[in-house]
């Protein structure tokens, strides 16, 4: 809803061994939001990083829960009080091994599939009803485990598409912000 504070969080784990891999990816996201609306991620409380942004004509928190990411449900859900924000106003980035490389699709009140951080949310608010916009990461090849593919870093050939598919996440994002969550699902989940 046009005017309404929303509140946008991407997930990851905090530490710069965990930097640039395919887990973090909500982090990269929300700092290229922050980038794009000329601002920095420097604020704390609740053991989350956050920046207020405006995007269009909504007044946006930017998050980065600090707490490792399967316990990422309580900074966001701590902040979101703080600020008076709705579950229904909050959009949540992620990785998401069960889409292939740089696909995106938004979804919003489904389970958490698997994910810790999601199935985090999902506990401390007692109901699924965010957004999530999902960013694909494929699963592994060969014989890597699945938590040597989603904490590795990107392979050259994923490198290369990176900056593209942080690009194209932010793009959902602002879709979500300006046309609504239907008319992004419509628009994102159908182009790919």
């Amino acid at each position: 809803m046009a005017g309404s504070k929303r509140l946008l969080a991407g997930l990851g784990n905090p530490g710069e061994q965990y930097s640039r891999t395919r887990h973090n990816i909500g982090f990269d996201v929300v700092d290229a939001l922050a980038d794009r609306a000329g601002c920095r991620v420097n604020k704390e409380k609740f053991n989350a990083a956050y920046t207020g942004a405006r995007m269009g004509l909504q007044e946006i928190l930017l998050v980065k829960p600090l707490s490792y990411m399967n316990r990422s449900g309580i900074p966001i859900q701590k902040l979101a009080a703080y600020f008076k924000i709705n579950i229904e106003d909050i959009i949540v980035v992620h990785d998401d091994m069960d889409l292939a490389f740089g696909k995106i699709k938004i979804v919003q009140g489904r389970g958490h599939g698997g994910h810790n951080g999601i199935r985090s949310i999902i506990d401390a608010f007692g109901q699924k009803a965010c957004v999530r916009v999902r960013v694909g990461i494929g699963r592994p090849v060969s014989d890597r485990s699945v938590t040597g593919h989603v904490l590795g870093k990107y392979t050259p050939d994923e490198q290369a598409y990176l900056d593209q598919v942080i690009d194209d996440a932010c793009d959902a994002c602002l879709c979500i912000l300006e046309k609504g969550v239907v008319k992004a699902m419509n628009l994102v989940n159908s182009s790919r």
